[in-house]
């Protein structure tokens, strides 16, 4: 039979999404399962975005420019603005999702086996993006114990060589919850002007920052408008993730105009999907201060009903609505898998994300987990209580 490329063999699966098979399975045998491994926000998706699709008259849904409405980057640019970040409407490229942002980047911008360094764990995809595009991920290993905090950038230093293109961070984290510190983004920024490298961060989670502390965008650094690129999307700030709208932002002209290509090339982004998007740039200030207070009080119920499991430690995060769980196993999969396949309590059961398909290093984060806590507090607790007695079973 004819062979499958060894690009494709090579394609990590989500840890996210593998295994799903497992909890349909757990689901056609009558299990409720509370799904602590996605982050879909149960979160309502503004007003002003759903209405715009609902009253849309159009008569033919048609391409748009290929970079997206102009209306919508418009709008997005004062929004930006409005942000602390210096941006104009010529700066932004409309993708399909973040994840498209991400493959438009890494294919503008590294060629066949060039380098990429990312603080892990990262975003489990973006091992996926770098394998479609051929490009290496090169780890550098942030601690459990240090809350995932930046590493020494020294440690990036180390691992630059003349393959290195670009260094990626995800601002707030994606699976850690980590928030950079204005000095942290500072220290990359000119690691990356040293070496004449991109700095790529993913700020799709920027509104989600907790405990006063202020979200850091790299487009807010002076003096390395040729260096830096944003990944952005409307999935996760308005609880939009089927939109499928997202952005690639940058002030380097000759990486936009290759960014470019990419978008010509998939001609454009989708219609209805766009508008929603830009109307929900009219969502007001109350809808984030109270879904930041929701988010914060789920973790802090979340960290206190964990820390009271014997063996379990989490780090607490300070942004986005992930954090990552270090579970008294030998195999954090195996016991997702167990959770699915054989366990029950009173006819429930949870799925939760294995974290080492978080990791690029082998053997990292085997007995970790990354949960979403984007499931009301009443469920939550449930969730805790069937993950603390189903390890009393699964230990014995």
């Amino acid at each position: 039979m004819p062979s499958i490329s060894s690009k494709g063999l090579a394609m990590p699966e989500s840890p996210i999404r593998k295994l799903v098979p497992y909890a349909e399975a757990a689901t056609k045998q009558g299990k409720h399962i509370y799904y602590l491994n996605i982050g879909q926000p149960d979160i309502k998706t503004p007003d002003c975005a759903l209405e715009a699709v609902k009253k849309n008259d159009l008569e033919i849904v048609s391409y748009s420019h290929s970079a997206g409405f102009a209306s919508y980057r418009e709008k997005l640019a004062n929004y930006y603005q409005k942000q602390g970040i210096p941006v104009n409407t010529e700066d932004i490229i409309i993708t399909t999702g973040g994840s498209e942002a991400l493959l438009f980047t890494m294919g503008s911008i590294a060629d066949m086996d060039d380098e990429i360094i990312i603080p892990e764990p990262f975003y489990a995809n973006y091992n996926g993006f770098a394998t479609s595009s051929g490009v290496t991920v090169v780890p550098v290993t942030s601690s459990f114990e240090d809350g995932f905090a930046l590493p020494p950038v020294s440690e990036f230093e180390k691992r630059i060589t003349n393959k290195t293109k670009a260094i990626i961070i995800c601002n707030p984290g994606n699976p850690t919850g980590y928030l950079y510190t204005k000095e942290e983004v500072e220290q990359l920024a000119a690691l990356a002007k040293k070496h004449d490298l991109f700095l790529v961060a993913d700020e799709v989670y920027r509104e989600f920052a907790y405990e006063g502390k202020k979200h850091y965008s790299v487009l807010s650094q002076e003096g390395i408008e040729e260096n830096a690129i944003m990944i952005d999307s409307v999935s996760k700030r308005y609880s939009m993730c089927g939109a499928r709208i997202g952005c690639v932002v940058s002030k380097n002209k000759e990486f936009m105009a290759t960014a470019m290509k990419f978008a010509q090339a998939r001609l454009s982004p989708p219609t209805f999907a766009q508008i929603a998007s830009e109307a929900a740039l009219d969502t007001p200030q109350s809808y984030f201060d109270d879904v930041i207070e929701e988010y914060v009080d789920r973790r802090n119920t979340l960290i206190e009903a964990l820390e009271k499991i014997d063996g379990v430690q989490v780090a607490t995060p300070h942004g986005a609505f992930y954090c990552i769980v270090e579970l008294p196993v030998e195999d954090a999969e195996d016991f997702a898998k167990w959770l699915l396949e054989s366990y029950e309590y009173e006819g429930e059961t949870v799925m939760i994300a294995p974290a080492s398909g978080f990791y690029s290093t082998p053997n990292s984060g085997l007995k970790q987990v990354r949960i979403a806590y984007v499931l009301k507090k009443e469920n939550l607790l449930k969730a805790v209580k069937i993950l603390e007695e189903a390890l009393k079973v699964y230990n014995k």
